[in-house]
């Protein structure tokens, strides 16, 4: 027996069929660049904005937000959201912690989700960007929170962590390659509908992706020095 409420899962049952997905370095370094560059951009009246402003007319002309076709993008845009994701991954959790013996997933989900809220809403406050619906483009507005987008950088994070826990303990291929879809292509779905129906502009999903990968290194990286470490010694000891 183990002692602790949280212990090393053992090898995986099933082979890895994609990467758990950490973040390189270099793809690390350039969502710090491109985040910054943007951010700089923007709150110095730069050609990005105009590209926003270009954008947002284009997409309000369309009128999807008072379209039959509004259901079915909003539902896209859920794909990023808090809700949706948290659901799956309590299954996912829950699962790991019967099946595996481990609270470990939870932990990282927890971690992560900490430092989501903390970090965004912190960027948020701090640029106060006016959304799209909003009767002009403002920074430092007292009804500004569009920037940068939470829903993108919710799915970039949180579909990257469940992406890691389905390979690291070695779930069945499908539900590895569907995480993997999930963390791709997920984010990419609620940046679009998110802007299609002119809730953000381009660049609030822009910085959100860059947002979300330099978060899901974050977690890694604390993983590595701190929570994994701290389960194997807890592992390693012996109850009395």
């Amino acid at each position: 027996m183990t002692s602790g409420v949280i212990r090393d899962a053992g090898p995986a049952e099933n082979a890895r069929v994609v990467s758990v997905g950490r973040p390189p370095w270099w793809l690390l370094v350039a969502a710090a660049l491109v985040g910054g560059l943007v951010t700089v951009d923007l709150v110095t009246r730069g050609s990005l904005e105009r590209m926003d402003l270009r954008v947002s007319e284009i997409v309000s002309d369309w009128g999807l937000a008072q379209s039959a076709a509004y259901p079915v993008v909003w539902a896209v845009t859920q794909v990023g959201g808090r809700v949706t994701i948290l659901a799956v991954l309590a299954v996912l959790v829950g699962y790991l912690a019967w099946r595996r013996r481990t609270w470990l997933p939870l932990v990282r989900v927890l971690l992560a989700l900490a430092l989501l809220t903390v970090t965004v809403y912190a960027i948020k406050s701090g640029t106060g960007r006016t959304a799209p619906g909003f009767p002009g483009s403002f920074f430092f507005h007292a009804d500004g929170a569009s920037f940068p987008s939470g829903h993108v950088a919710n799915a970039v994070l949180m579909w990257g962590v469940a992406r890691w826990q389905a390979v690291e303990y070695g779930l069945p291929a499908r539900v590895q390659r569907s995480f993997w879809v999930l963390s791709v292509a997920g984010p990419v779905a609620t940046g679009m509908a998110m802007v299609s129906l002119d809730f953000h502009w381009v660049t609030d999903a822009v910085v959100g992706a860059a947002v979300g990968i330099l978060l899901l290194g974050v977690v890694h990286a604390l993983d590595a020095v701190v929570l994994s470490r701290w389960v194997r010694a807890h592992a390693g000891r012996q109850s009395a």
